[in-house]
Order: C-alpha cells, then sequence, then structure tokens
C-alpha cells in the first residue's frame, strides 16, 4: 500500500467512528420514535366501524407510500444534479434513496395485499392503483439491477440518473390513478380526509416513517460514499500509482 493511499485511508478514521456513533444514536431515537408512533396509533383510535382493528394497518400502510414517494422524489432530484454536475455524490445520493424507495413500496404492496384480502375478498385485483404501484416497484427493481450489473462508475450512474428520472414520472400517475380511473381503491387517505379520531395517528406515524426513511438514506449513502472510497483506493493501487510500503 502506498503512502499517500495509507493517509487517505486511516485520516478520517476517528471522525468516521464519531460519526457511526452518532448516527446509532440517531437509529435508536427513530426506532423509539416508530415503536411509540404505533403504539399511539392503536390504542388511542377506536376499531373502525367496517374493518375493526384491520384497519389499523392503515398506520404503515399509508405512511410507508408517503415515504417511498418522498424517497423517490430524492432519487428524481438527485438524478438531474448528478446528469448536471457529474459529481459523485448526487449519484450516491441517488441509489441510497432508490434503495430505500424500493423497500418501503414492497411493505407497501404486501400491507396493501393483507388489507385487501378481508376487505375485497382477494389478495391481488389488477386495479390502476395496485398496477400503477406494482409498476413502480419493478422499475425501481431495475434500477438497482442496473447498478449492480454495470461495473463502469461513470457509465453506471449516467444509465441510472436516466431511469431514476423516468422512473419518478410514475410517481404522480400512482398518486393520482385512484381519481383518473375507476377503482376498488380508496380516494387517498390524509388527516384531512379521514375521521378526527384516526388522523393524529395517521400524522404522528406519518412523522415517524419519515424520520426513518431518512435515517435509511443517510446510512445506505454513508456505506455507499464507503464504498465508493475504497473502490478508488483500490482503482489507484491496480493502476500502480505510487511505490510500496
Amino acid at each position: 500500500m502506498t503512502e499517500t493511499t495509507l493517509e487517505r485511508t486511516t485520516a478520517g478514521a476517528p471522525a468516521r467512528r464519531g460519526g457511526s456513533a452518532r448516527l446509532a444514536g440517531w437509529g435508536l431515537l427513530v426506532l423509539a420514535t416508530l415503536v411509540a408512533a404505533q403504539v399511539y396509533g392503536f390504542l388511542e383510535s377506536p376499531p373502525d366501524r367496517d374493518m375493526g382493528h384491520l384497519q389499523k394497518i392503515m398506520y404503515v400502510h399509508v405512511p410507508a407510500a408517503w415515504s417511498a414517494f418522498i424517497a423517490f422524489f430524492v432519487v428524481f432530484g438527485a438524478s438531474i444534479a448528478y446528469l448536471w454536475t457529474g459529481k459523485a455524490k448526487h449519484d450516491l445520493v441517488a441509489a441510497s434513496a432508490a434503495e430505500v424507495g424500493a423497500l418501503l413500496t414492497a411493505l407497501t404492496l404486501a400491507l396493501g395485499s393483507i388489507w385487501g384480502r378481508p376487505t375485497w375478498g382477494v389478495w391481488w385485483t389488477w386495479d390502476p392503483r395496485l398496477t400503477s404501484t406494482a409498476v413502480l416497484l419493478v422499475v425501481f427493481a431495475g434500477y438497482l439491477a442496473l447498478r449492480a450489473f454495470t461495473e463502469d462508475f461513470d457509465r453506471r450512474a449516467r444509465w441510472s440518473a436516466v431511469v431514476g428520472i423516468l422512473g419518478f414520472l410514475n410517481v404522480p400517475v400512482v398518486y393520482l390513478s385512484v381519481r383518473w380511473w375507476r377503482t376498488i381503491h380508496q380516494v387517498q387517505s390524509s388527516p384531512s380526509t379521514v375521521d378526527s379520531a384516526f388522523a393524529w395517528g395517521l400524522r404522528v406515524n406519518a412523522i415517524a416513517f419519515l424520520l426513518l426513511t431518512i435515517y435509511f438514506v443517510r446510512e445506505r449513502y454513508r456505506a455507499a460514499s464507503m464504498e465508493h472510497e475504497l473502490a478508488a483506493i483500490e482503482e489507484e493501487r491496480a493502476l500502480g500509482g505510487g511505490a510500496g510500503v
């Protein structure tokens, strides 16, 4: 290993350890907030007249969908920023947000199926809302697969940015699908559209999921930055950049 490489890998170690400790602390705080929000939503709201306690899936299903939309908006903005500036940090932010958004979308679909089975009588139906959400998940699963199978960083970042921008265009379609087409899915839920008995539970869980999304994106970005730096160091070593120690 060259002296320059050794200095680069060790100089930031104390700061990274301090940053890891802070992020771990934030992680515990976010987890506690999420648990408290779920307990509050479940205990403070009465059973729904028609669905009973099953309705309380809303406290995860709806905030997960909202947070996924936010994550994909971050992908959209960071992808544009990468194409504009060519800076690696924007690509890494987009990739990190895409992973979190895809995870939340999968959670949204899974919970929607669990909710739909006793409500609609089926696990799945080709409803416009469900179908457009499934397409959104497939697009961003493809985004992540593209990144996994493209080794050249610049090519991967450019192609991913294009897919990320185009993929985000489906988010308004998902959101507005229940208004544009006849659908068995109800119109979007929000604190202003649900009964006041459920509104605060939805609000606090939306905040908790937003904090969780921010935390996950930050953690994934931190890991991706370290992976990118390590890859650059390995490339420098492979090219023989400097005298061996």
